[in-house]
């Protein structure tokens, strides 16, 4: 499982011109689920997002994680992220799982956030054609791969 977590002022997800996930303090988390990815991803991926020190504390340091600031989440799902460009210059999509292997494990993430952050999260609509609006803060932005724990 591959994701990019972006520190945001606020984000929001758009469908058909309407607006179906909107937060302000937190993080957006764009998802890439592949063929190998398992229940153990998804724990691991949650447990250290929930808990990473990228928010700044009263001395202006990142020390404190989305528990601390009552952080607000999206997830975002992107078969993109498992792009593989080793050879000519079409991407290649075929480590991403297929949707029947995809979806419930994309479900099972934004369920395993919100028992570790321990409030709803917002989310897109697998497979639609989103449009992603968000203000960086910071930039702050970390690319987290669980094969690479």
């Amino acid at each position: 499982m591959k994701t990019v977590i972006q520190r945001v002022k606020e984000a929001s997800v758009t469908v058909d011109n309407a607006i179906i996930s909107e937060i302000k303090n937190g993080v957006l988390i764009l998802l890439g689920i592949g063929n190998n990815d398992t229940i153990e991803d998804i724990k691991w991926l949650s447990n250290k997002i929930v808990n990473l020190r990228i928010f700044e504390d009263a001395n202006k340091v990142m020390n404190l994680s989305l528990k601390d600031v009552d952080g607000e989440v999206i997830v975002v799902s992107q078969f993109t992220l498992m792009a593989s460009t080793k050879k000519g210059n079409r991407p290649s999509y075929i480590k991403a799982a297929k949707p029947e292997v995809s979806i419930p494990l994309y479900e099972q993430f934004v369920t395993q956030i919100e028992s570790d952050l321990g409030k709803k999260v917002g989310t897109g609509i697998f497979g639609a054609d989103m449009k992603v609006q968000l203000l960086n803060d910071g930039p702050v932005t970390i690319v987290m791969d669980s094969k690479n724990k």
